[in-house]
């Protein structure tokens, strides 16, 4: 049966045209490689040769299936390298999520320009999902790589891998005018919130922002009226300016500008959210695992930084 050794031997000959300088160059001894020639030959049932004692000259027939031959290895290596440049996690495709809030952070979005820098050739496919919606993805398989907060909202399952990246803490988001907008920079207790209308995330938006608020809240001894919810922090913090209520939301977005509103640190000892990295235990693509690799790498040189 014929193998890619056999196409070898053929360029080998077909370009030295000579017996004993194609065995060497091959690593071979000369008589396996003249019975390897010839057995070829008859499996093709063609004469790809033409031997004498003074030469070797191709054929018609050996010229042609020459220049298939080297097509033939040549696809061979590129496959080759192609697998081991796949077992490096040079190429392939990367599934990863991220909270809304996560682009608003540095370190996310450095991690990610990062991996675009070293690894060109990866393909990364990049979607915006809630906690709840990311952690159904990774246990599915949907996702590998997952930026979510606080994933004890809802609990991890088994088999995820949760490596926590940074904390957040939150802050109030109130209107200019609300009259505890004045005391920044001190700190706000959150029980001073307890006769307001919050603007949040609907509950039903997998968000885990929203557990947590209710949490908070009822640590400091009420429960929050809410009133208008959204699904999109900047219509959020919109909605605060419009006066509509008040919110809580991780310091992070106070990136977001928005006339009219000023944001309170709080002084709750549990105010504080967390961003994890996430991705499952028996995850083996090469790709996702550089992935994994550079974002610990980006939150070591943060985290050395801060």
């Amino acid at each position: 049966m014929m193998e890619l050794r056999h196409l070898r031997y053929v360029v080998a000959l077909a370009e030295e045209l000579h017996f004993s300088r194609a065995a060497a160059r091959l690593g071979i001894s000369q008589p396996p490689l003249s019975q390897q020639i010839q057995a070829l030959e008859e499996e093709l049932g063609a004469r790809l040769f033409e031997r004498s004692n003074r030469r070797v000259a191709l054929t018609e027939v050996g010229r042609l299936f020459l220049e298939q031959a080297r097509i033939v290895l040549a696809a061979a290596d590129r496959a080759a390298e192609v697998a081991r440049r796949a077992q490096r996690g040079e190429i392939g495709e990367v599934r990863i999520a991220f909270t809304a809030s996560a682009p608003f952070t540095t370190l996310i979005p450095q991690t990610i320009f990062a991996f675009r820098r070293s690894h060109p050739d990866v393909h990364l496919e990049l979607q915006e999902l809630p906690t709840r919606q990311q952690i159904e993805a990774l246990a599915e398989r949907r996702l590998q790589i997952g930026f979510l907060r606080n994933p004890t909202y809802p609990p991890v399952p088994d088999g995820i891998e949760v490596r926590e990246l940074f904390r957040d803490p939150l802050v109030a988001a109130l209107r200019t005018d609300h009259p505890l907008a004045a005391g920044a920079p001190a700190p706000l207790a959150l029980a001073e919130l307890a006769g307001e209308s919050f603007v949040c995330y609907p509950r039903d938006a997998g968000t885990s922002l929203y557990d947590q608020m209710i949490g908070l809240c009822r640590d400091a001894g009420f429960s929050p009226r809410l009133g208008q919810e959204a699904r999109e922090v900047s219509t959020i913090v919109g909605l605060v300016a419009a006066g509509l209520g008040v919110s809580l939301l991780p310091a992070s977005l106070q990136r977001i500008q928005v006339e009219g509103v000023v944001f309170r640190r709080l002084s709750d000892p549990g105010a504080v959210t967390t961003m994890w990295l996430t991705w499952r235990r028996d995850e083996t693509s090469p790709a996702a695992r550089a992935f994994i690799d550079m974002a610990t790498q980006v939150d070591a040189s943060f985290s050395s930084s801060r």
